[in-house]
């Protein structure tokens, strides 16, 4: 019975997002000087115009 559900699950995973559009990468850094000093920024993520995933640092 495990084994059935198991093949389920990863059956679902793989056609989840097959038929969808591919993710575009994107990618942004930053530099900003003040009063306080020099400092950057930047993130890094993929978009297919409906979930956008992402990391920020």
């Amino acid at each position: 019975m495990k084994r059935i559900v198991l093949v389920i699950g990863l059956m679902a995973l793989a056609a989840c997002g097959a038929d969808g559009a591919p993710f575009t990468p994107n990618a942004s850094f930053g530099v900003s000087a003040g009063t306080g000093g020099v400092s950057t920024g930047g993130s890094v993520g993929a978009s297919n115009g409906t979930v956008s995933v992402g990391v920020g640092f």
